[in-house]
């Protein structure tokens, strides 16, 4: 028998009611996601889309052996570098929005002018490269540009 979910709105609700998180915690262990490791993430993603992390980083424009320590996990990616990477994955919007979260970075919001600009680019298939065109054209930061990024 399938266990029926619960939705985000709903279990928002639920928290901010609770008397105890552990009560919380106990009740809804099945809603709450535990986060995969991203490097182990990304890795799984390779391996389901039948791509190389090699041919990821090159397409998402991150030099090669800064590229492979997120791979392999010993180094977290900033913001920027996880959506570099939605963009060597070709992930649309949602599957960024995912990606984000798996890494524990704050989500792509369509009222900021850099991230509706990102989340164009990604929901049009462009490359990195378009996408950057796009942001320094709007006198926006480019992707992983930013001094203090990482």
């Amino acid at each position: 028998m399938l266990e029926k979910r619960i939705d985000t709105d709903t279990l928002w609700r639920r928290l901010l009611r609770t008397t105890s998180i552990g009560r919380f915690f106990s009740g809804y262990n099945t809603e709450i996601n535990r986060l995969p490791a991203f490097g182990e993430y990304i890795r799984n993603l390779c391996e389901e889309k039948g791509v190389t992390a090699e041919s990821i980083i090159k397409k998402a424009d991150i030099e090669r052996t800064y590229g492979h320590k997120f791979f392999n996990g010993t180094r977290l990616p900033s913001r920027d570098r996880v959506l570099q990477l939605s963009f060597g994955f070709g992930m649309a919007p949602e599957e960024s929005q995912r990606l984000l979260t798996i890494a524990r970075k704050s989500l792509l919001h369509p009222k900021v002018e850099r991230d509706a600009v990102v989340i164009y680019a990604l929901n049009n298939a462009l490359s990195i490269t378009d996408a950057q065109s796009m942001l320094s054209d709007l006198g926006l930061p480019g992707l992983g540009k930013e001094r203090g990024n990482e």
